[in-house]
């Protein structure tokens, strides 16, 4: 049986097929609750959101759709979670509490030449405009927004080659 350290800043692994939160775990667990009995056609979606019910409603939400999501409040958190795991999906803020969702995507592009990136924000013409140094490939959604065309649009970018 695997053991893994716990240490860190502690975050929330959801898994698909039930809304409730998985288990409460540190930064270096999170390769091994996600491997165990992963479901192909499920998606590691990194979470990035700093209002935490619309944090919380997101997740829920991509989980009823059949997604792993893990879930942080701020751009630093993420950027460490991302450390040895291999997501399929950044969903990120961007303007957030220390590091921002700019800042993150840039790192996690850097890392991850495929790892598809959404911005989730208010603040669309930041994304958009080229003097952000924000990666070319993301897909920017302008809040408000609903559920379903979150959930939807997660789905079109992840089915994409």
């Amino acid at each position: 049986q695997s053991q893994a350290e716990i240490r860190g800043r502690p975050g929330v692994l959801h898994r698909g097929g039930g809304a409730r939160p998985l288990a409460r775990f540190t930064l270096p667990a999170i390769s091994a609750l996600m491997a165990p009995g992963r479901r192909a056609d499920m998606a590691q979606i990194l979470l990035a959101e700093d209002d935490e019910s619309l944090r919380k409603f997101l997740a829920a939400a991509l989980v009823k759709a059949g997604h792993d999501v893990a879930d942080f409040g701020d751009g630093a958190e993420a950027w460490e979670a991302m450390q040895g795991v291999a997501f399929d999906l950044l969903l990120t803020d961007i303007v957030m509490p220390g590091m921002d969702g700019i800042e993150l995507a840039k790192r996690a592009a850097d890392v991850n030449g495929g790892l598809k990136i959404m911005f989730i924000t208010g603040f669309a013409a930041v994304a958009l405009h080229p003097s952000s140094g924000a990666p070319k490939q993301a897909k920017v959604l302008s809040k408000p927004f609903h559920l379903r065309e979150i959930v939807a649009e997660v789905d079109r970018m992840l089915a994409a080659a």
